[in-house]
């Protein structure tokens, strides 16, 4: 069977993180915190490294396709797993419109159409991913590859185009909304920065997980960070004011850097950027959702293989696109989602590490349980999810506790059966022969 290299490893990890995020978070966390959002970056930036480091060493100690959920499982039990299993597998075909949609945001920008190129994209995207998961983790992990160097690159030529033209006042007012703002930035980065736990659900699909995973994470990390920060502070410096309206900001910083057609070009990298993202959020999932039914935390007639696990995360995707939800709560929601499996995820780790690992997952369980609390009421959606997962799990345990009482109850009474009616020879040697004179008996 074909196994990850690093380099394969790294561009899924860059990917399932830099992906939607790059293209629109810069222009979102400026429209909540205007230049003070640069605070939001930094921060989320360095919480990034330790949280990355947690699910890689976990990975490397504990490579199976459950990821996250293997890790509550052996930290706390069958029911935590359950929760944190089903928060992440749902939240996946949730996120999906919502990544698909800053893509549409910027074909929509070139092609017009609105809402109906937005959802065109979607469906589009969904397709060409599904397909290439279809078809096994090794087309994906190339694929994946070639879109993370197209991403570099992508990126490198925006900044170095764009920042000569960058302006000093723009940074004034820095916190035109308050710092309360920073925090409302924060809560919508770490949808820029999800991903790591996506990956730990590929770490048994590393040639040596020990060595690989960590490995491929923390240069993911070092690519990620710079990218990040170069990006938001090329956008803030250089739009200025105009950044926060933008719904297709790296196509406005192309067009100061370089002029010229460049909006189609940046809309077909877009499409690229996010067909990677979601297609390492898929393989992920689709591997959990067969570690879940391995684990009776899902009918295995629902995710019981990973292709199976694959259609119905895609029909799920297909199906919430329908949802009367904005763009903004979506992302709420999902990362809300997603800030649980951290939480969860480092107490996990806290528990199973040990040494330096151990204090690296203790500050990251601490840092989460912040981001957490930023993120509000959306939040609850996850503990809906963990609910729903616990109950299931003790009425599956529930039905299989009656069956073995049952089947207890029906070798009693087949052993008394047994017992009650003795063996043909026993009865006939017992029974009294009626050809048998009575007396001729009484006689022997």
């Amino acid at each position: 069977m074909s196994r990850l290299t690093v380099s394969q490893g790294t561009a899924l990890s860059a990917g399932a993180v830099l992906g939607t995020g790059v293209i629109s978070m810069p222009a979102l966390a400026a429209a909540v915190a205007g230049p003070a959002s640069l605070v939001a970056w930094v921060a989320l930036i360095l919480l990034s490294a330790p949280l990355a480091w947690t699910f890689a060493a976990l990975g490397a100690r504990h490579p199976d396709g459950g990821g996250v959920s293997t890790y509550v499982r052996l930290a706390f039990g069958p029911r935590a797993s359950a929760a944190v299993g089903w928060i992440f597998y749902f939240a996946v075909p949730l996120g999906a419109p919502a990544a698909a949609a800053f893509a549409g945001g910027y074909v929509a920008d070139v092609l017009g159409g609105g809402r109906t190129t937005v959802l065109g994209t979607f469906f589009v995207v969904m397709a060409v991913v599904f397909t290439m998961n279809w078809f096994g983790l090794r087309i994906s992990g190339r694929v994946q590859l070639i879109l993370a160097g197209v991403l570099a690159a992508l990126l490198l030529i925006t900044v170095v185009t764009a920042l000569p033209h960058a302006q000093l006042g723009n940074l004034r007012p820095f916190a035109p909304h308050g710092f309360a703002g920073v925090g409302a930035a924060a809560a919508l980065l770490v949808w820029g920065f999800a991903g790591w736990e996506a990956i730990a659900s590929l770490s048994a699909d590393y040639r040596n997980p020990r060595r690989d995973v960590p490995r491929a994470t923390m240069i993911a990390v070092v690519v990620v960070g710079l990218l990040y920060l170069s990006i938001a502070l090329t956008s803030v410096l250089v739009l200025g004011p105009a950044l926060a309206s933008s719904t297709a900001p790296l196509a406005d910083l192309l067009a100061v850097g370089l002029g010229g057609p460049v909006r189609v070009l940046t809309a077909v990298i877009a499409v690229l950027l996010t067909i990677g993202a979601v297609n390492a959020y898929m393989a992920g999932a689709s591997r959990l959702g067969v570690a879940l039914a391995r684990d009776l935390s899902l009918p295995a007639g629902l995710s019981g293989t990973p292709r199976r696990s694959l259609a119905v995360v895609t029909l799920g995707g297909c199906a919430s696109v329908l949802l009367p939800v904005d763009l903004h709560t979506m992302m709420l929601l999902v990362t809300g989602c997603f800030t649980l499996v951290y939480v969860l995820g480092t107490a996990a780790a806290v528990k199973l590490l040990t040494g330096r690992s151990r204090l690296v997952a203790g500050f990251a369980f601490v840092a989460v349980l912040g981001l957490l609390w930023l993120n509000g009421a959306p939040a609850l959606l996850s503990l809906v999810l963990a609910a729903a997962a616990i109950a299931y799990h003790a009425g599956r345990d529930r039905s299989a506790g009656r069956d073995r009482r049952a089947a207890a109850a029906q070798a009693e009474r087949s052993a008394s059966a047994k017992i009650a009616s003795p063996s043909p020879i026993v009865a006939e040697w017992v029974a009294p022969n009626p050809n048998t004179n009575p007396a001729c008996a009484t006689d022997r």
